[in-house]
């Protein structure tokens, strides 16, 4: 398919293994011109430096489109649709599927994040504690995963699955870019709360990522979970 032409090419400040790939899928989706300018993390697994350069927070994904630059998933995704691809999202006058696209779009970084971040991050304690305090990072890792981080993961997923039982995508039967929004916090419930992601989520996820552009996105970007 063609791609519209800006006129100057999006770029992608794309950092590797990083929720930027959502918006690589993106732009593949809606077969706009754009570039990619790639950035590695550093051996603490923090971004470069460099980053802040383009936006002062220092994080990816950012895009610059002509005079505008643009940083956060959902701020990004909003931009892009409503100027390059409106058949991503429903209509005005499809209310319930409309505010589900909202819901989700925002639910994705807004409340499904948080115990996918916690995870990483009590995680990382216990393995970067020094070894003579390391029981004791276990064990209050292990309190935090059973009283708080553990129950909310569930809490999630299940809601996720409900909603899955009775839709094919994100906002009903139709794909959109609630579902690119979506793809990465399910998928890493997959890969770190396997337990507690249901079989429509999993599925759902297996049929998003059998789009071409996810393909072509994953094949420029590599993996990032």
């Amino acid at each position: 398919m063609e791609r519209s032409n800006p006129s100057e090419p999006i770029i992608l400040h794309h950092l590797n293994k990083s929720r930027s790939q959502r918006i690589l899928w993106l732009l593949e989706e809606l077969k706009v011109n754009f570039k990619i300018k790639s950035y590695e993390r550093g051996p603490d697994f923090l971004a470069p430096k460099e980053l802040s350069d383009v936006h002062p927070l220092g994080k990816s994904p950012v895009i610059t489109d002509g005079p505008y630059t643009i940083s956060e998933s959902g701020a990004i995704i909003e931009y892009l649709v409503d100027k390059y691809g409106p058949k991503l999202k429903p209509s005005v006058e499809d209310t319930e599927a409309r505010l589900q696209y909202t819901f989700w779009l925002h639910y994705a970084e807004g409340s499904l994040m948080t115990p996918l971040l916690l995870q990483i991050i009590f995680t990382a304690v216990v393995i970067k504690s020094p070894f003579l305090i390391r029981f004791i990072a276990r064990a209050i890792s292990n309190s935090v995963f059973a009283s708080f981080i553990n129950p909310n993961a569930q809490k999630h997923f299940a809601f996720i699955e409900k909603h899955l039982e009775k839709n094919q995508y994100f906002c009903g039967k139709d794909f959109s870019a609630a579902d690119i929004q979506m793809s990465f916090g399910v998928k890493a419930g997959v890969a770190r709360f396997p337990e507690f992601v249901g079989e429509k989520s999993k599925e759902w996820l297996k049929r998003v990522e059998e789009r071409q552009a996810y393909k072509d996105a994953l094949e420029m970007g590599g993996d990032y979970i």
